[in-house]
């Protein structure tokens, strides 16, 4: 799979400059509502949505990833095995498919559009309620880390396109080794990968841990000025607006 998997791409555009709590809860609404109503009208007004979305963005072609021969191959195989029980049983898969990649675009077009350093405070912000909810233990009150698990969320999606980039310089450099047949045969690549990507990762994450601790902690990533504005409630209006529409349409078809 090619393309900014994860990054965001520098485009001024209205959707850029949305707060990037706005675009989650967006993107949770259109779960929310695929997940009660998957019905093919509705799966139709999501993806015109995130098509108008992707255009509103200003996001070049390229952006768009290239998925892989075997995953188009995993789809194909999943509709004939499917094939036998009868078109009913097609239709559903097909369903479901459509509905696991809409929510795969919106996830995309959230991370092509928003800052990697806007995601911490965002979530911090959006989890603030949990901050009520505590336990107290031998006399001592403990809240809900909330900005704790917003850290753990940034770090990991920061660090997953570093991960995958990492992996494709080992599979490169394994193939430019010599080869020798016997060690060849023995050896399992995908396990060689796995493992060297295992061994970096543990050595990256020891560097960031230490970096983070230099520069104040977990809480100077949380602690970035992170509000909505006025154009958020536009983008939030517009959003119910098309759930509401997408309802209107089901029950009426």
């Amino acid at each position: 799979m090619s393309g900014p998997i994860l990054r965001e791409v520098p485009v001024a555009s209205p959707v850029h400059r949305l707060w990037a709590g706005t675009k989650m809860i967006a993107a949770f609404a259109v779960s929310v509502l695929l997940m009660f109503i998957p019905s093919w009208p509705v799966l139709g007004i999501c993806v015109a949505f995130l098509a108008a979305v992707w255009i509103t963005a200003r996001l070049p072609l390229g952006t768009l990833p290239r998925f892989p021969w075997w995953f188009w191959a995993g789809l194909l195989l999943g509709a004939l095995i499917n094939l036998p029980i009868g078109s009913a049983a097609v239709l559903r898969y097909l369903n479901v498919a459509v509905f696991g990649l809409i929510l795969l675009s919106a996830s995309f077009l959230i991370a092509w559009t928003t800052p990697m350093g806007e995601i911490a405070p965002a979530l911090a912000k959006l989890g603030a309620p949990l901050r009520r909810i505590g336990w107290t233990r031998r006399g001592v009150r403990h809240a809900v880390p909330v900005d704790e698990w917003a850290v753990v969320v940034a770090l990991t999606l920061r660090g997953l396109p570093l991960l995958l980039e990492e992996m494709r310089i080992l599979r490169a450099s394994r193939k430019l080794r010599p080869s020798d047949g016997m060690l060849q045969r023995a050896a399992n690549p995908l396990v060689d990968i796995l493992t060297a990507a295992l061994a970096v990762s543990t050595r990256r994450a020891g560097e960031l841990g230490e970096a983070i601790t230099a520069r104040g902690g977990t809480g100077e990533l949380t602690a970035r000025p992170s509000t909505p504005g006025r154009r958020d409630i536009y983008a939030l209006a517009i959003v119910g607006v098309v759930c509401a529409g997408a309802i209107l349409v089901d029950v009426l078809v």
